[in-house]
């Protein structure tokens, strides 16, 4: 068993970052096009910098963050880095990928962005992530997320390896990681919101013609402020309104008081027919 870690951008200070802080944030509310490009470079560069001298023979599992019904933004980023190493493998000859997911078992409302080390293990240490063992048994797995601060989720999925046994090669695969311990772990929200201030700098996103929904906008827009979530709302099409009811409801949120008032907002708007039709006019 071997195990490495891999990133395409490493960040020694607080606001040069080698890649555009504002695409960052467009990625992390669900922007296509931004996790296109991601994917596509983190691919470039784990083939350029380790697969061409490193070639893996054995079936591939790439694996994204762990998520429960509503995906993570590193999903959207993972398709188009799977997409990248398969014209490669392909090319070479070799198995294309395989994919799988790690399941988690908690959702939260707190911003994990603003924490430190010790509140991130605080807040994920009880969770429990799950993987299908016997589908994994020879292969070389790739965990993929897109940003590593503390280590804290890496830790969790090789807590995760050590219960279940694994015994594969494994790579962990970040866009990008903090190698600068004197910067604060909140860096992370200095790139997640450096582009989206408030809930209307969604619309650009949401309506880009190349959305991916994730768990970030969806609790972003069920936990902000009930004023600005109707008018913001209010503006959006009924499709989108129904898509993020049935993501929150899969996640769960509907248990979470917090989110109680915005949730139940949508709930009556999707009764109402003409309310519907009204939407997004």
């Amino acid at each position: 068993m071997i195990s490495t870690t891999y990133s395409l951008h490493h960040i020694h200070h607080d606001t040069r970052f080698g890649f555009d802080a504002d695409d960052y944030s467009r990625f992390k509310f669900g922007d296509g096009a931004v996790s296109k490009d991601f994917g596509t470079a983190l691919a470039e560069g784990f083939i350029n910098d380790y697969l061409a001298t490193n070639p893996v023979t054995r079936q591939i599992v790439v694996i994204s963050s762990p998520y429960s019904f509503i995906p993570t933004a590193t999903f959207a980023m993972k398709d188009w880095f799977v997409y990248r190493l398969n014209h490669w493998l392909a090319e070479k000859g070799l198995p294309v990928v395989q994919e799988t997911k790690v399941h988690r078992t908690i959702t939260y409302k707190e911003d994990y962005g603003e924490l430190n080390a010790e509140q991130r293990m605080n807040l994920i240490g009880n969770d429990r992530f799950h993987i299908d063992k016997d589908f994994l048994t020879g292969k070389t797995l790739i965990f993929l997320d897109d940003i590593r601060i503390t280590g804290s989720h890496e830790r969790m999925i090789m807590k995760m390896v050590k219960a279940y046994g694994l015994d594969n090669d494994i790579h962990m695969l970040y866009f990008a990681e903090l190698m600068n311990k004197d910067i604060h772990p909140n860096v992370e929200n200095y790139l997640n919101y450096h582009h989206v201030k408030s809930i209307f700098h969604l619309e650009d996103i949401i309506k880009s013609g190349d959305f991916r929904i994730n768990t970030r906008i969806v609790k972003y827009i069920l936990n902000y402020s009930f004023d600005g979530f109707s008018l913001f709302i209010e503006n959006q099409s009924a499709a989108f309104a129904e898509q993020l009811y049935n993501m929150a409801l899969g996640n769960g949120y509907h248990t979470i008081e917090a989110y109680e008032q915005n949730l139940t907002f949508i709930k009556q708007q999707l009764l109402e027919p003409s309310a519907l039709e009204k939407m997004g006019e």
